[in-house]
């Protein structure tokens, strides 16, 4: 259940809660694709930085090691011994990541796997019977990402059988959760809203999917190949379509800069892998702008990544010591930028949740914005 507790122009302060816990949004989920964060980051050092969500992926814990494998766990919560919620992604996003090993028709997409070329099938159903071995707390709907650009008959065609794809996906995984034997009979389903950057296929295919009264909404097919100005506008156009007592969940974005302009737009859920990619090659995010720690100029650096972080690495480390480690390809000094950089990231959505409540959401964003861009 969603509770709408503070609105600040269009930027919403909820509180989602759900059979594993209650998630307080704004909020930016930790991606572990296959059910760990790159980095040698474990559920424990996630708890510790104050991570809410974590999120995986439908298509990889498929392939390997294979959902059915982890219902034998018990589930995905038991699997990788993490108590707080997850979203499962639902494998769609390989439909537009492997194009050149699929073949998609109505009953869904025929894979070739991109660890050893075996068959694989994934349709609305196949999608949610995974999810269902998974236990996730949320279960995202099987689409289609269509490609930027994209011609308007491929994107309608596209966004249309994305739809009948959604049916398909509320009716058996309503099926399955009715199960004896199912994980989690309370999983949760959202819908993705998809269109590219033409903003009456957007709108109209918002309209559509509210009517199934979901337990949230995200929107697809954006940052895979758009200027951020499109983003924005698809956003601005598209958001007051979709329920503003569900969560909006904008999928796969961002930058820090990314999430601050959509929070203004009225989004709740975040994730990417920005964070904990750009962190294993050494690269930091603080409130003065992104470091590169194998610069030369931090050699002899005695300060932390950022005076006053309380993350793992800057209460301990200085940024001499994480550079030597990175140019020694030292696991520690990837791990370290990791957590640095999710920490970071979990505490920027701490004060966008405060900078809302206090009504001051545009202030805190715009001083957010001109720090960043001023290193």
């Amino acid at each position: 259940m969603y509770q709408l507790i503070k609105k600040d122009g269009r930027a919403k302060r909820g509180r989602f809660t759900t059979v594993h816990g209650t998630i307080e949004t704004p909020v930016f989920m930790n991606v572990g694709t296959v059910a760990a964060i790159k980095g040698a980051v474990s559920t424990d050092d996630l708890k510790e930085i104050r991570t809410q969500v974590e999120l995986s992926n439908t298509y990889h814990l498929h392939v390997r090691p294979g959902d059915r494998l982890i219902k034998e766990f018990g589930g995905l919560h038991k699997f990788m011994n993490w108590d707080r919620p997850i979203l499962t992604d639902s494998g769609g996003f390989q439909v537009f990541s492997l194009a050149k090993l699929r073949k998609i028709k109505e009953e869904g997409v025929s894979f070739s796997s991109h660890i050893d070329g075996r068959k694989i099938f994934m349709g609305p159903e196949e999608s949610m019977q995974i999810q269902s071995n998974l236990g996730s707390t949320i279960a995202m709907a099987f689409d289609e990402c269509p490609p930027h650009p994209a011609e308007r008959k491929y994107m309608q065609d596209s966004v249309d059988r994305t739809t009948r794809w959604l049916h398909r996906c509320k009716k058996e995984l309503d099926r399955l959760n009715r199960l004896p034997d199912t994980v989690n009979p309370h999983q949760m389903l959202f819908g993705i809203n998809q269109g590219g950057t033409y903003e009456d296929i957007r709108i109209s295919h918002a309209k559509e999917i509210s009517r199934l009264d979901l337990d949230g909404y995200a929107l697809g097919g954006l940052a895979v190949g758009e200027s951020h100005a499109e983003m924005y506008r698809i956003l601005d156009e598209t958001v007051p379509y979709l329920p503003e007592a569900k969560p909006t969940y904008l999928m796969g974005v961002g930058t820090p800069a990314n999430i601050l302009e959509a929070v203004d737009r009225g989004v709740d859920f975040f994730d990417c892998v920005y964070p904990t990619r750009n962190g294993r090659h050494g690269h930091v995010y603080t409130n003065h702008g992104k470091m590169n720690l194998f610069n030369k100029k931090y050699e002899l650096d005695h300060r932390p990544i950022e005076e006053g972080c309380q993350c793992p690495a800057c209460r301990s480390f200085s940024r001499a010591y994480i550079r030597h480690l990175l140019k020694a390809k030292e696991m520690l000094g990837m791990r370290l930028c990791v957590l640095h950089n999710l920490y970071f990231y979990n505490t920027m959505m701490e004060e966008i949740r405060e900078a809302i409540e206090q009504g001051q959401y545009r202030e805190y964003k715009e001083r957010k914005l001109s720090g960043m861009e001023n290193k």
